[in-house]
């Protein structure tokens, strides 16, 4: 598709992907795609315009159709929907939820496909979602497949709600990540897996910083970025 460098990094939810991809192509100077957003903005568009999460044809409407701006604020990215904020409103359980429904759709992954690849330019990016090496990046010249523990996920979930201060009990978190997992995994367009070229990382017992150096040293030894 391009030459330029593309580092894709899937996993499950909770593995990490989010902060690893941004701080890695903050370091690099990169461009980021975070893929799961389009997906909760879809979800979270459909529900303020009335389209069911049953109805394929009319959410695949909405994502072809999605007015939606990425803004770079210091460390944070800042989404905006149809001109308003919804940074915070698409990070909510059940906008990701609603998301991973979306996300089975055929339709709607094909009407989001190039609109992802378009995030390609250079110097290089990072893509993080959940078939970025499978489908969307399938030349990507590195691509890293996160997992972690479903409790070790729901721990990390349950801190950053807590952080935000919404209390949610670890056992309710485990069952839905679980049934999200088996949801991503079981679906039959773009199943949750790793590509078969993938380099697999178990974060469970990394810390975030660990996991950042330990992708930014293989960009460096394949060439792909100058060592920072």
């Amino acid at each position: 598709m391009t030459e330029t460098p593309v580092l894709t990094v899937d996993g499950p939810g909770g593995a990490g992907k989010g902060t690893i991809s941004r701080l890695v192509a903050e370091r690099l100077g990169w461009h980021l795609l975070d893929s799961g957003a389009l997906y909760r903005l879809t979800a979270l568009a459909a529900g303020r315009h009335g389209v069911a999460l049953d109805d394929e044809v009319g959410l695949a409407g909405v994502a072809a159709g999605l007015d939606v701006v990425f803004l770079a604020e210091g460390e944070a990215t800042r989404v905006h929907l149809e001109g308003e904020d919804a940074t915070t409103a698409i990070r909510t359980e059940q906008v990701g939820d609603a998301a991973s429904q979306v996300a089975a759709l055929p339709q709607v992954r094909q009407a989001l496909l190039q609109r992802q690849r378009d995030f390609c330019q250079p110097p290089g990016l990072v893509a993080d979602g959940r078939d970025m090496g499978t489908v969307v990046f399938t030349d990507a010249p590195l691509k890293i497949f996160l997992t972690a523990s479903a409790e070790e996920r729901a721990r990390r979930r349950q801190l950053q709600l807590r952080e935000s201060g919404v209390d949610a009990s670890l056992s309710s978190l485990l069952k839905e990540i679980q049934a999200r997992d088996a949801r991503d995994m079981q679906r039959s367009v773009a199943p949750l897996k790793p590509a078969s070229d993938a380099i697999m990382l178990d974060t469970t017992r990394l810390t975030i910083p660990e996991v950042v150096d330990r992708l930014t040293e293989l960009l460096t030894e394949r060439g792909l970025a100058p060592a920072t």
